[in-house]
């Protein structure tokens, strides 16, 4: 009878952290929209590069962008640590060491992805400047034996300046082996 009680307190003493952890961790969706931007502080020497739109064609990668693969698009062009905030995607192509910056809402501002690395490279962010529904790629060199960690966000080319909500993700291996 003690082991059913005990049984009984274990199960409703796990239901009920489960169900705090899921009030208390639950992350803002790309969809959710912000009550208004806030600023980001971002590094002084950060450098800001301008993506460019995917070329077409078989050889181009994710040429409809990275969640849209090509039809030609291979396993090999499958874009790593999809991260997405309110107005901003992004994604790294591991076999082209390409960074994705999808926008994905009419705000005025830009989509953007901040690449940080675990061995010390500076800081840099993608924008895709091209406007809503497209995607922008930013052709970069990374140190195959690191990882690369992306920053989505918006930013506002006539200011300079980065806003929030913005999401990151997880540590991807830059040479696509996890």
């Amino acid at each position: 009878m003690r082991e059913n009680r005990r049984s009984k307190l274990s199960v409703l003493a796990g239901a009920s952290g489960l169900a705090l952890s899921a009030v208390t961790a639950t992350p803002t969706l790309a969809d959710d929209v912000p009550e208004s931007p806030r600023e980001v502080e971002m590094a002084a020497d950060v450098k800001v590069v301008e993506g460019i739109a995917p070329a077409l064609g078989p050889a181009a990668g994710p040429a409809a962008g990275p969640a849209g693969a090509a039809e030609a698009a291979t396993a090999s062009d499958t874009c790593l640590g999809s991260t997405a905030a309110y107005g901003s995607s992004g994604c790294f192509q591991h076999n082209a060491d390409i960074v994705w910056a999808g926008d994905t809402k009419k705000d005025g501002m830009s989509a953007a992805v901040g690449v940080y690395t675990d061995y010390g490279r500076a800081e840099e962010v993608c924008v895709n400047n091209l406007g809503v529904n497209t995607w922008a790629g930013c052709d970069k060199d990374y140190r195959e034996s690191g990882n690369v960690r992306l920053r989505v966000l918006r930013y506002d080319g006539d200011t300079g300046k980065f806003y929030q909500p913005e999401a990151w993700s997880g540590w991807v291996p830059v040479d696509g082996k996890y």
